[in-house]
Parts: structure tokens; sequence; C-alpha cells
């Protein structure tokens, strides 16, 4: 009985993240109520400050479903060990994600709101201190890759391992948004992976 209660109660949970996805992306971070929620989950007010205190940690919510298995991704393409060079792993590392934002969409979804749906003030002025956390960290991972290619002997150039990393993590994300804001993609989602394997081939020897 209590695990059935358990599992109703993280399907209810589920369904409320959910459905602040779709209310989120139709009408914007912004201009969405706990009531505009609780009405596209079907639950009351009340079932949503159960599991959420404010709107903010709905957001949260959302963003880490996406962020914590994007960075774990991150994490087995460029840190576990196998037979490609380090600059294969770092341009498979940003195929696969390009590839499950092609697939996934609601990973898709979620970065349309982070990028054009939320002004990040007031309660949501911490969200993006937490953004470039983020960044920060997987801009960490990628600096640690190129360290390995500057040992393998692959890199062109005398950038350093930092400077490569900075600018791969600015380039991808720079990528990102124009691929969020090619909705039809007519422009630069077509491009994508091959912008990415232009960029990493820049760097090779």
């Amino acid at each position: 009985m209590v695990r059935k209660t358990k599992e109703n109660a993280e399907l209810t949970r589920q369904g409320i993240i959910n459905a602040a996805r779709t209310v989120f992306l139709t009408r914007g971070v912004s201009k969405s109520t706990l009531e505009h929620i609780a009405t596209q989950a079907q639950v009351t007010r009340g079932a949503v400050y159960w599991h959420f205190k404010n709107k903010a940690e709905i957001f949260h919510a959302i963003r880490d479903q996406v962020f914590l298995p994007l960075i774990d991704r991150i994490d087995d393409t460029l840190i576990v060990a196998n037979n490609d060079d380090a600059l294969t792993q770092i341009e498979k590392s940003l195929c696969d994600t390009v590839h499950e934002l092609n697939t996934n969409i609601e990973m898709r979804q979620t970065y349309e709101i982070m990028m054009m749906k939320c002004e990040y003030v007031d309660d949501f002025s911490t969200v993006l201190q937490q953004i470039l956390d983020n960044c920060a960290s997987i801009t960490g991972k990628f600096e640690h890759a190129y360290e390995r290619a500057k040992e393998q002997n692959i890199l062109s150039g005398t950038y350093t391992p930092r400077a490569l990393a900075l600018d791969t993590h600015l380039f991808f994300s720079g990528l990102l948004h124009m691929w969020i804001k090619d909705a039809d993609g007519s422009k630069f989602r077509f491009q994508a992976t091959e912008l990415i394997q232009l960029h990493i081939k820049l760097r090779r020897k």
C-alpha cells in the first residue's frame, strides 16, 4: 500500500512537470501561473504545492531532467577510455547532443523554454547562475579532453586547452541557440553536424 502511494505520488509529480513544460512553452515562464499548470495537469493547486513550493522549483525540475543526463552523457563520451582520440571524443559528444535534440522532444522543448521563454529575474535570477555553473563544468570537461589531445600530439596551433575548451563551448552554445530558433530546420539544423565536424577539423593537425 505504501509503495503504491509512493508510485502514485511520483506519477503525479511527473505529470505536473510535463504539464509545466507545456504551459511554459505556450505562455512563457513569466506569464504562467501555478493555476495554469494545475489545470494542464488536471490536478488541484494543492497537489502542485504538495510537490513544489513555487514555479521556480518546477522550472528547476524541468531543467534537471535534461541537464543531469546531458552531463552524464558528456562524461561517458569524454572521460570513459576507448579507442577514439580526444578530438573524436569531443566531436562525438557534440554530435550526440544534436542527435538527442532531434529525437527527444522533451529535451528540445526544455532548451526552447530556457533559451527563448524565460526571463532570468526575481525568483529566477539564481537559475542563471546555476546555468553558468553548469557551463563552467562542461567547459572543464572539454578542457581535460583538449589536454589529452595535446598529449596525443594531434592539435594544430599553439592555443591552450583552456582557450580551445572555451571556444568550443561558446561555439556550441551559439549553435544550439540558432538550432532552437530555426524551427522549420531550413537554415541551421540540417547543417549542425557538418559545422561541428568542421569546428573539430580546424583543430586537428
